[in-house]
């Protein structure tokens, strides 16, 4: 009814003013916003007020800032409408009518601490031991300039304390960012090596810990426009491993049979994100480049200078179709031997193919390719009413979708291929599945998989956007 209302406008404006085919934003008035800052609204809107605008990409340019308002995250609902439109001057008074989220989460932490779920209830037993518990905050929002704020308390199979703080709009131009870590964590069990392309594990029982790893780190991002970002980051991690490993079962875990790993992290990452949707893309494309060099300066534990390359596209085919590629690959220029922190390649999360859940393929490069199908087969907004206490989640946008899934991959390792045994290979999966997004950022993924071994299965993959 909105894009007809639209079409009417346009219809009627080009018939009286053939001489003039622009309108000029002359106001623009905002409702919904109870948290958010209006110039944290304005910011994400590919138009301001004095500006003039073709009447042909009119409708594109609101729709455009409604997919940039939702990919925020704080918002469940964003409508962008002409209010009024002058005839006579061409001039437009633009609608913004936004929900906003549920921005503070305290958690209780009761999660796996394997790579992911099928691993834990397969290859662990689903065992209670693996599990970690605890408190988590995140804070959204936190003072309506869209900053993060994030606190953990964890116990368990991992004890872990981490703080961080993200404030992505400084200065007048609300384009600058700045954002700082630490992280403290500890365990008495630690995957030591990979076998036949399978983690192994020792176990402490009693003192010493295994692993103990500290992280700090900070840095400066600049939006340029409305979909370029850069960001530099400057980390220094001071990791520390039981004797057992260093001297016995895994010399090379941070290479001569050190204990302690010490070193500096400098990165630097451009994107430039035309998705419509980042957390469930239907259209648009991404490109990113990360450059990360590991040692210099004071600790130089690790020497490694890597660059991380990402293209997806997505392709709107219909109203509930699309088709998605993705390809990523990492080289790392250092061709020296790396310790076996610095050989994680697949089959970690984001970076894994399916039907390989079971796995981890290491190698200091690697290369692959995801493409889908997607059916959209639902579609519906859930009203909750009184049986949800929080005002926010009473509305739940729901879609559901039937995907069809194709991966390939390879990971070069020139130096333990005989361990990782899917190193040095061409990787095949591919399946079908269910994905279920609520709330425009929220994807419970069921599918089932096979590779090129022949293996086949069920797993389960989901992704929240905070």
């Amino acid at each position: 009814m909105r894009i007809l209302l639209l079409l009417f406008f346009f219809s009627f404006s080009q018939f009286l003013f053939s001489q003039n085919e622009q309108v000029i934003v002359t106001d623009i008035l905002i409702e919904g916003n109870k948290k958010t800052k209006e110039r944290t609204i304005l910011r994400e809107l590919n138009f301001a007020v004095g500006d003039t605008i073709p009447t042909v990409d009119l409708i594109q340019r609101l729709q455009r800032s409604e997919e940039l308002l939702l990919n925020t995250g704080l918002f469940t609902v964003a409508k962008i409408n002409i209010k009024d439109w002058d005839t006579k001057t061409n001039q437009i008074t633009i609608q913004v009518n936004l929900r906003e989220m549920w921005y503070l989460y305290p958690f209780y932490i009761f999660e796996l601490a394997d790579r992911n779920f099928n691993v834990w209830w397969e290859e662990q037993g689903h065992s209670l031991k693996r599990i970690n518990y605890g408190g988590r905050l995140t804070w959204l929002n936190l003072t309506g300039r869209r900053d993060l704020l994030k606190a953990t308390v964890q116990f368990g199979y991992t004890k872990k304390f981490e703080l961080s703080y993200n404030q992505p709009m400084l200065g007048k131009s609300r384009n600058l960012g700045g954002f700082a870590e630490i992280h403290y964590s500890n365990r008495k069990e630690i995957a030591y090596i990979t076998e036949a392309s399978k983690l192994l594990f020792k176990k402490q029982v009693g003192e010493p810990l295994l692993l103990t790893r500290f992280r700090i780190g900070a840095g400066l991002s600049y939006r340029q426009g409305l979909n370029n970002y850069h960001t530099g980051k400057i980390i220094f991690s001071d990791n520390s491993i039981g004797d057992t490993i260093s001297q016995v079962l895994n010399p090379d875990y941070f290479l001569e049979s050190r204990s302690r790993q010490q070193h500096f992290t400098l990165q630097y990452n451009f994107t430039v994100d035309k998705r419509d949707v980042k957390a469930y893309p239907q259209g648009g494309n991404l490109f990113s480049i990360l450059l990360q060099k590991d040692g210099f300066g004071l600790f130089d534990d690790v020497n490694a200078f890597a660059a991380t390359g990402t293209y997806a596209h997505y392709f709107p085919l219909g109203k509930k179709i699309s088709f998605g590629a993705k390809l990523k690959g990492r080289y790392t220029f250092t061709r020296a031997e790396q310790p076996y922190t610095h050989v994680s390649a697949l089959g970690y999360l984001p970076d894994f193919l399916r039907g390989y859940e079971f796995y981890v393929i290491d190698g200091m490069d690697y290369a692959y390719a995801k493409t889908h199908f997607q059916f959209r087969i639902f579609q519906k907004e859930i009203n909750w009413g009184r049986y949800m206490f929080i005002p926010q989640f009473r509305l739940m946008p729901l879609k559901v979708y039937l995907a069809i899934n194709n991966d390939f991959g390879y990971a070069n390792a020139p130096f333990n291929g005989d361990r990782s045994t899917l190193s040095n290979e061409l990787l095949w999966g591919r399946g079908i599945g269910l994905d279920f997004v609520v709330f425009q950022d929220k994807v419970w993924q069921f599918e089932y998989s096979w590779n090129h071994l022949g293996e086949h299965g069920f797993f389960l993959h989901f992704e929240f956007s905070f």
